[in-house]
């Protein structure tokens, strides 16, 4: 998911004569999570949160550290604020999924319906798309599930991450629904594109 555009600009201007050393922690949260080391990130980042908590960026950043860290609840409450204040949608599908752990499906709904009346981005929308259908499915609803992405996902020469994970997760779901073949096609495509992507070798050999 994208930060804010200007970050370090919106926190040099709060931070004042301490900009050069916020911009600096900044920098080194942001690093570890785009390294994939949810704890530091998070680690580094809280402090900067706790002094500069209307900062939109800091605010992007800190939720998404929460999200990955599993503490969705408090993940929650600071993307809630960062929407409201930013207007933006880009974090609307980790929002998505935190009201799904807590089993709030009206949320859910709600927000993916928001997503579908402004369509931002087409990773956003794929990723909103993936948190609704996990839900359905988790409300028994695989047919519905099934059809939301169906009707989206197709087969592509040069796919994107985001139409990896959907192809993924329709392979998740056609195979709950019975549908062998075709759940060992779709995984067959994602493992074709990018070999290491999550466990889809061992859904392969399981379907074999």
């Amino acid at each position: 998911m994208p930060l804010s555009d200007d970050p370090y600009e919106e926190l040099a201007g709060l931070a004042g004569q301490r900009a050069e050393k916020a911009i600096k922690i900044l920098d080194e949260a942001t690093l570890a999570y785009e390294q994939g080391r949810e704890r530091d990130a998070l680690r580094v980042i809280k402090p900067l949160y706790d002094q500069y908590s209307s900062a939109l960026g800091i605010q992007e950043l800190y939720g998404m550290c929460l999200y990955s860290n599993g503490k969705f609840k408090q993940a929650k409450e600071v993307l809630e604020k960062f929407a409201h204040a930013s207007g933006s949608f880009d974090q609307h599908p980790l929002l998505m999924d935190c009201y799904r752990a807590e089993k709030n499906y009206e949320k859910v709904d709600q927000l993916w319906a928001d997503l579908g009346a402004v369509s931002p981005s087409g990773a956003v929308v794929a990723e909103g798309r993936i948190v609704h259908s996990q839900s359905l499915a988790e409300r028994g609803k695989i047919g519905e599930a099934l059809k939301l992405l169906r009707k989206k996902v197709k087969p592509l020469a040069r796919p994107k991450e985001y139409h990896l994970r959907l192809w993924y997760c329709l392979a998740d779901l056609e195979e709950r629904a019975g549908n062998i073949i075709v759940a060992r096609q779709w995984f067959d495509r994602v493992s074709k594109n990018d070999p290491s992507f999550a466990d889809v070798d061992y859904r392969i050999k399981q379907l074999s």
